[in-house]
Parts: structure tokens; sequence; C-alpha cells
């Protein structure tokens, strides 16, 4: 039997896919875009000081584009081939567990992988102007992939465990957080109760921002081996992590009587979310007295629960801050990097919110049903937006007051364009959450996942108005001779991206909405209509039925 039949098949498929090739380029036109950014910022620097803040501007996106892998790629790998029951049939055959895992890793990763290699060689520009030394730019590289190989195995094994694509990329977001977040903050917890300072070096070790934050010479030079524990040990984890995951999948996929324990667990988180049966139904009938989906889309009475929580934890690493910094946490650094933070959970939440209902009623059948009713589809559409108001509605409020209170909070004077800043990305948030509900719902109805619709919709909000915007500063700098005139205005460069992201969510959102006000009834018909068959299958065969086993369960 050939070694590893399920990679080499995936590697020679991805070879003739276009989407290999055109990620490559895009990522390192984004790199690329990037540093024409920080060339802006600091053409006026010499080139030493550039390069320097080139290489961690860059490096810091990347790092956190390894981060989030995990949840990009494999957390619903596994789970998804065994809602669709394809998984089994691999057992069939004589392929073995770490057959089936390194196939899907390679699968869901490799256009990952190659986005982060077209990445290296602009990350390489500040080590030819003298602003890097030949170690940093290695020794970043090697903290990149296993960060990014660490990332996917936490994925990997969270999706060999679970069903629901939601459950999956929920646990892989909560184990990553706690590698990067909490084993810090136990860091510096423990030891403040302790008042033994070797818990903290402990609970780096496995932490991927230790590694990080050593890569640098002026911090490795004094903690060179904590660097080679740090990247080793996560390292190891990310191997164990792989054979636990190709221990456990030959046997996830069978269905098992539920045992008693997890039987209880499951019942009490059920009616935690929606309560006991008086509470259900008195729940019911306020929801249904407003719009039937609402109470369809809205049931679960613990979602903006879990909204809150978030903030909470937020809170508690504000306390944390203060209690450990003091008026050393006040500054506007701070209050952006906890916009930022907050803006994109909300966002991204949204967007996943938005898209799962529809896209799970179109593929049971459940839409046609509705649709058979007096519901009308603006009713359905609706009701969709009354179930994410009531969830996120709280939350968006309190992250604007939030907002305004950072934009006010600077003791001494700020210019016009910290203001400015402030507002334009108060009224961005609002007008991108808009934007984020028509086009996820669309893209619930016609993407194949849900984490499909959640990725094109913040491609399409989040990250296109960035790209957009950066290309036409590079443009405009190509363009103008007179750089120091209109560029270094800062107001300038913040209304362009200002106008530029109200742009995008105005097509992107009105032809989302169009299109689910017209489109709606002929989409959610036509949920088993068979797609065109791909070049080289035969017309004989059926289009829907892929040429070999392994086709059929990893593609």
């Amino acid at each position: 039997m050939t070694f590893l039949p399920i990679v080499g098949r995936e590697l020679r498929v991805a070879s003739r896919r276009r989407a290999t090739y055109w990620i490559r380029c895009a990522i390192a036109l984004a790199a690329i875009a990037t540093g024409g950014i920080v060339y802006l910022i600091n053409q006026v620097k010499p080139p030493k000081e550039f390069g320097q803040n080139l290489f961690q501007t860059l490096s810091v996106l990347s790092f956190l584009y390894c981060l989030v892998a995990g949840v990009r790629s494999t957390a619903d790998c596994l789970s998804e081939e065994k809602r669709e029951g394809t998984l089994g049939l691999l057992f069939l055959t004589d392929l073995k567990g770490y057959d089936v895992i390194l196939g899907k890793l390679f699968a869901t990763s490799l256009n990952g992988f190659y986005g982060l290699m077209a990445i290296f060689p602009v990350l390489a520009i500040p080590l030819l102007m003298g602003g890097i030394t030949n170690g940093e730019f290695w020794r970043m590289t090697l903290v990149l992939l296993v960060t990014f190989l660490f990332s996917l195995s936490i994925g990997i094994v969270v999706s060999s465990l679970s069903q629901s694509p939601r459950k999956a990329m929920a646990g892989t977001f909560i184990i990553i957080l706690f590698f990067a977040a909490m084993l810090p903050a136990l860091a510096a917890w423990v030891p403040w109760i302790s008042r033994s300072p070797k818990w903290e070096s402990i609970f780096l070790l496995p932490c991927p921002f230790n590694a990080f934050y050593l890569v640098f010479d002026q911090n490795f030079a004094r903690t060179a081996k904590p660097f080679w524990w740090s990247v080793g040990i996560m390292h190891g984890l990310s191997w164990i992590f792989l054979l636990a995951a190709s221990a456990i999948v030959p046997r996830s996929w069978q269905d098992k009587p539920t045992g008693s324990r997890l039987a209880m667990w499951r019942d009490r988180w059920h009616r935690w979310s929606y309560g006991d049966t008086t509470e259900r139904q008195a729940f019911r009938k306020k929801l249904l007295d407003v719009n039937a989906f609402f109470w369809l889309a809205g049931r679960a009475r613990s979602k903006p629960a879990h909204v809150w929580l978030v903030f909470g934890a937020v809170a508690c690493l504000w306390a944390w801050g203060c209690i450990e910094f003091r008026n050393d946490w006040f500054n506007e650094v701070i209050y952006v990097v906890t916009a930022l933070l907050l803006n994109t959970v909300i966002k991204v939440w949204l967007a996943s919110e938005a898209g799962r209902r529809l896209g799970e009623d179109r593929k049971s059948g459940a839409l046609e049903w509705l649709l058979s009713t007096p519901l009308s589809v603006s009713d359905i559409l609706k009701g969709q937006w009354l179930a994410l108001r009531r969830q996120f509605l709280g939350p968006v409020v309190l992250l604007v007051l939030i907002e305004i209170i950072f934009m006010l909070a600077p003791k001494g004077e700020v210019g016009g364009a910290y203001i400015l800043m402030w507002v334009a990305g108060i009224c961005m948030l609002v007008a991108d959450l808009i934007a984020m509900g028509w086009i996820a719902m669309w893209g619930g109805l016609t993407a194949r996942n849900s984490n499909r619709a959640t990725s094109i919709t913040v491609t399409k909000t989040m990250v296109l108005p960035w790209i957009l915007w950066s290309g036409m500063m590079l443009l405009v700098t190509i363009g103008q001779a007179a750089y120091n005139s209109t560029l270094s205005d800062p107001k300038f460069l913040i209304g362009s991206w200002f106008v530029l992201g109200i742009l995008v969510d105005v097509i992107f959102g009105v032809t989302a909405k169009k299109r689910l006000e017209s489109e709606f009834r002929n989409v959610a018909m036509h949920r088993f209509t068979p797609p065109t068959p791909p070049a080289g299958l035969s017309p004989s065969q059926p289009s829907g039925q892929a040429p070999i086993l392994p086709s059929a369960a990893i593609s």
C-alpha cells in the first residue's frame, strides 16, 4: 500500500487548483501593501529604523495569521465529515487514523501554508536594509512555522471530538486563547499571589506569545534557553495533538449510546440554554407573537449571555492590567487595542450567527416548509434581524459607549486626527454590522457551509477595504511627487479609509439585500440541484459522486 495515499492525492489535486497559486499571490501582495503603508508612515526615518518597524509590523500580522489558522482551517474538517456520514467510509479500507489526520491536515492547510511561505520573502526585506539581524529573521521564521502547526493541530484534535461546527470552532478558539492569553495572565497572577517568581517561567513556556517576544535580539540575548524550550514545547504539543487525533478519529465517527453522566450534563446545558418546560412555553409565546422566525432563530435564551461573558473576560483583563501596571495601563495604545479586539469579536460573531440559521435550515429542508406557510420572505428576514438584535444590540451599545469614553479619556491635548479616528471607527462599526448581517444571510443560503459563509463575509467587509486602501495609498504615492503635502496628513489617511469602507459596505450590503429579497425562494427550493460536473468527470457518472472513495470524504 502507498505510504500516506491521501496526502499524495491532496498534493496532486492542489497542484492543479488555480486557487493554490492565486492565494499565494494575494497574500504576497497584501504583505507588499502592508510594507507600503509602513513606508508611508516612516518615510522620513532612516532605513535601519524603517526596516525594524516593517519587520515588527509584518511579524505581528503573520503571527496572528498563524495563531488563528486552526480556527479557520482545521476546526471543522473532521466534524463536517461526521455530519455528512462520509468519515466512516474511509475506515472500510486499509487506511489508518494517521492517514486520515495527515490527509485532512494537508487538504485544509495547504493554501494557508503556501500563503505563509509567500510572506517570508517580504519579511526578509528589512534584513537587506540592516534593520534586523540574521538570527532575528530565522528565529521569527521558526516561530511562525511552529505556531502555524500548533494552531492546526489544536483545531484537528478538537474536530475529531466534535460534530457541531460551532462547538468545534469555539473549542479550538478557547484552547488557543488558553495558551496565548490565559497562561500569560496566570504567569502574572500566580507569582503575585504565591510571592514565588519560579511559576512565571513555567506558565510562559507553552505560550506562543512568549516565543514571539523572545525572538528579538534584545530579549534573546538574555533568555536564549527559554526561547528554545518554548519553541520545543509547542512543537512537541503539536505532535501530541496530532497523535491523539489519529487515535480518536477511527472510533469517534461511530454513533454510540450516550452515558448517563454525559446525558445528565447535556440535559443541564439544554435547560440552562432553553429553560424548563414552563419557561420555554412562555418564551415561545412571547417571540411567536412578534415573529415566527424570530422564535426559530432566537429560541436559545442564553445566546446574549455568551456575548456578555466575552465582555466580562475583557473586563477581567482590564482589572488585571490596572492592578499590575496602575497608571501606565491607561494610555492610547491600550484603548485602541481593546477597541480593535472587541470590534473584531463582535463583527465576526455576528457574521457567524447571521448566516448559520438560514444555512442549516436550507440544508435540512426546513426553509421549504417555512415558505409553504403564510410566512413571507420579508417575515423570515425580519425574524433573523430581530434575533440578531436581541443577541447583539446591548453589547454593541455598550461597546459604542466604551469607545466614546476612550475617545475622551486622554488627559493631555489630543489632535483632531485622534477624535476623527474614533468617530470613524464607531461609524464603521455600525455600518459593518449592518452590511455583514445582509451579506452573511445571503452567504448562509448559497455557501457550502456556515464557516465558508462567515469567511466570505469577513473578507468582504473587514479585509477588502484595507487591501483597497493600501493599494490606493501606494498608487497615490507613486503618482504624486510632493508626498509631504497630502499623504502625511493623518486626517486624509483616516478619511480615505472611512470612505472606502463605507463604499464597500454599501455595495456588498445593498447587493446582498436585493438578492435576498428577489432570489430567496429560488435558492431555498433548489438545494438538491446537482452541481456542474468537474473537469475530467465522465458525463455518465453522477456529478455529485466522486470517482474514488477518498475524494468523497477528504476533498
